[in-house]
């Protein structure tokens, strides 16, 4: 199994609306594989995360995206749910976090809605993506190419980029991003 000893993933949420099983299962295969994950958001203090429509629990921010670089983080893991990265795509800290991986050449890893914050980051030009079927359109128009497959890895830029559709594909996604990570 791939290690990500001595290597430290970001985690991107706003202060409420991420889907938490999509926070908790990548957090979950990081820290197996030895990995650091550190919560980052727009706010101090916890996150209130979301099972679809219905409150879960919460977590405490580790760092606030407004403080902290890209480079002190080997990836970025972008944990979906609607509300939440509809929220990021606002916040011009987080676009440029996110952004700030692909410049890097670190690998980023995306679930379900999350890539509407590298729609807003405009990172997803000329790369093949997989995501809720609802952003089809959005990654389309914003110069991807779309694929309904469980786990799609990207080469085709700067980073790689990982990206998966919705809960049912996160054990492919963790084993995906572990593995993508522990190359970086």
């Amino acid at each position: 199994m791939a290690t990500l000893q001595g290597k430290t993933v970001a985690f991107l949420a706003a202060p409420e609306g991420v889907e938490q099983v999509e926070l908790t299962q990548p957090w979950q295969a990081v820290a197996q594989a030895g990995g650091t994950a550190r919560l980052v958001s727009t706010k101090s203090g916890r996150i209130q995360a979301f099972h679809h429509l219905d409150r879960g629990d919460t977590f405490e921010v580790d760092d606030v995206v407004a403080d902290v670089s890209a480079d002190e983080y080997d990836g970025l893991v972008l944990p979906g749910g609607v509300a939440n990265p509809d929220a990021l795509r606002l916040d011009s800290a987080a676009v440029g976090f996110a952004r700030a991986f692909f410049d890097a050449g670190k690998p980023v890893a995306a679930i379900c809605h999350a890539p509407w914050t590298l729609i807003e980051a405009d990172t997803v030009r000329g790369r093949t993506l997989t995501s809720w079927p609802s952003l089809r359109t959005d990654l389309v128009n914003a110069g991807a190419r779309w694929v309904d497959e469980q786990v799609q890895v990207c080469t085709a830029g700067p980073n790689v980029l990982v990206t998966s559709r919705k809960p049912d594909d996160l054990d492919a996604f963790g084993d995906a991003l572990v593995t993508v990570f522990a190359k970086a």
